[in-house]
């Protein structure tokens, strides 16, 4: 089961990141990081096609069966640098593969305005995005950022499973329908 995970801020040391990291390590899955992936603002010229970083994104998700994505919330939604990379993006990336979201709060918002306009960008892309999310806060990080603290590691830990469950099941459909179909 291919599972990626989005870290989809564009800072290098901001806690979405470091949420990132700790779900990559804990779950061994293999992280688009926005913070480190260059990528020119979306226009939608032909040539920006042929830059190979748009290529290899385009590649990473095609190839998914299924992604966790966190964002945190500038400004009562996602970050720019998710939104750009979206952009980017088509249904053949996300139609029904089985998408976990994941919002950082800070300053007081609370991340919810982040998970609703990701959805609606998902639901765009034909993406199926699980009902279940999680907030995380500024305090739910422990450890310097290193882990999660213990109920928050549990929300985490639900949301992974419901991901993987969706995924097999997804996928159990996805060959019924291919055998059926040819």
């Amino acid at each position: 089961m291919n599972i990626l995970m989005i870290n989809g801020s564009p800072r290098k040391e901001g806690r979405t990141g470091k949420l990132a990291t700790i779900i990559s390590k804990k779950y061994n899955v293999k992280t688009i990081d926005l913070s480190e992936l260059v990528l020119p603002i979306y226009n939608g010229q032909e040539e920006q096609n042929e830059i190979a970083t748009i290529q290899k994104l385009r590649s990473q998700l095609e190839n998914a069966d299924a992604m966790i994505i966190a964002t945190p919330e500038y400004h009562g939604g996602m970050s720019g640098a998710l939104k750009n990379a979206f952009d980017f993006l088509g249904s053949k990336h996300f139609k029904d593969k089985p998408v976990a979201i994941l919002a950082v709060a800070g300053g007081g918002k609370g991340g919810i305005n982040a998970l609703n306009n990701m959805r609606i960008v998902l639901r765009a892309l034909y993406a199926n995005v699980l009902s279940k999310q999680v907030v995380i806060d500024p305090s739910d990080f422990m450890s310097e950022g290193t882990t999660l603290e213990e109920n928050t590691s549990y929300s985490v830990d639900s949301i992974f499973q419901e991901l993987k469950l969706y995924t097999q099941i997804s996928k159990k459909l996805n060959e019924e329908w291919v055998a059926s179909n040819y």
